[in-house]
């Protein structure tokens, strides 16, 4: 089964170089400056203590000439919309598009572009970055996929296609569920790093630091449950510990986009979350306030 790769960044170039690892056949559809990278010095994989240069297929946008069985969406939200048109002669009758974004915005878009029944719902946890060399950078040992159907019967063709890669997979059985609690876990630890500029370690080991993170997390998990999809206890915990944790280096990827001087997902991660709540009669007064803050950073880089 062909399996096309959208964006060879930090997350689609990890889960893709996994499955080239594994001998899935895989092709990676890029920009020409990402494909100079990878057809110079190969897919790199780097960081806690490995070294593994990959040489994948890689295309064009204007190369494809053929269908695939399974479109995997890895890149930034704000390229989705030219994402899709890239991809659109890759989708056949058949092909199943897993996207792997952040929030739930990206999901309508491509439904109403492709069609409800071949969008899948996808969660991944991975903690890597692009370095300045391009190549991938494991900042921490945990990479996850978790994936289902929206509507309609799961998609269990994709275990054999996806299963054995080196990351671990599960087919769920409420993927919207496992998306909602990702989002708040994005949400919570964006916000907490990005309003304060800081590590969660940093804020947390500050005065009124553990309270703020308790109460970010609280907003983001009531809008969760507002809609529908509360978090599971345990999960919501989870992040609870996440962000409150005094000695802990993490940021978040919004965080790290933020000091690099990189656009922000604000609108998918945070807008987006503020404009359901408000929907929802949900108040979020840290939410607005970071969505704010970083639609400020936003104008200014523009």
């Amino acid at each position: 089964m062909k399996i096309l790769v959208v964006g060879a960044g930090a997350v689609g170039g990890y889960l893709g170089g996994r499955l080239v690892q594994a001998g899935r056949d895989v092709t990676f559809l890029v920009r020409p400056k990402r494909a100079r990278v990878i057809n110079g010095r190969g897919l790199r994989i780097v960081g806690l203590g490995e070294e593994t240069t990959l040489h994948p297929h890689t295309i064009l946008a204007n190369e494809i000439t053929s269908t695939f069985d399974l479109v995997l969406v890895s890149v930034k939200a704000a390229a989705l919309r030219s994402a899709m048109d890239d991809f659109a002669p890759a989708v056949g009758p058949d092909t199943l598009i897993l996207p792997v974004l952040n929030g739930m915005r990206h999901v309508d878009e491509l439904a109403e572009r492709f069609g409800e029944r071949r969008v899948l719902g996808g969660v991944v946890v991975v903690s890597t970055t692009l370095d300045a060399d391009g190549d991938i950078l494991r900042l921490a040992d945990v990479q996850s996929l978790t994936y289902g159907s929206r509507s309609g019967p799961p998609p269990d063709q994709l275990v054999g296609m996806l299963g054995g890669a080196g990351f671990e997979t599960r087919l769920a059985a409420d993927i919207i569920g496992e998306m909602w609690a990702k989002w708040v876990y994005i949400a919570a630890t964006g916000a907490v790093t990005c309003l304060m500029r800081g590590t969660v370690g940093e804020v947390a080991s500050t005065p009124g630091g553990v309270e703020f993170a308790r109460a970010v997390v609280a907003e983001c998990a009531a809008v969760a449950e507002a809609a529908g999809h509360p978090v599971p206890q345990e999960a919501l915990d989870g992040t609870r510990q996440t962000v409150t944790a005094p000695h802990s280096s993490l940021t978040s990827s919004a965080y790290r986009d933020l000091i690099r001087d990189r656009p922000v997902e604000v609108e998918e991660i945070f807008g987006d979350l503020v404009r359901r709540a408000r929907q929802l009669g949900a108040p979020v007064p840290l939410l607005s306030l970071v969505t704010l803050n970083l639609r400020v950073y936003q104008g200014r880089r523009a």
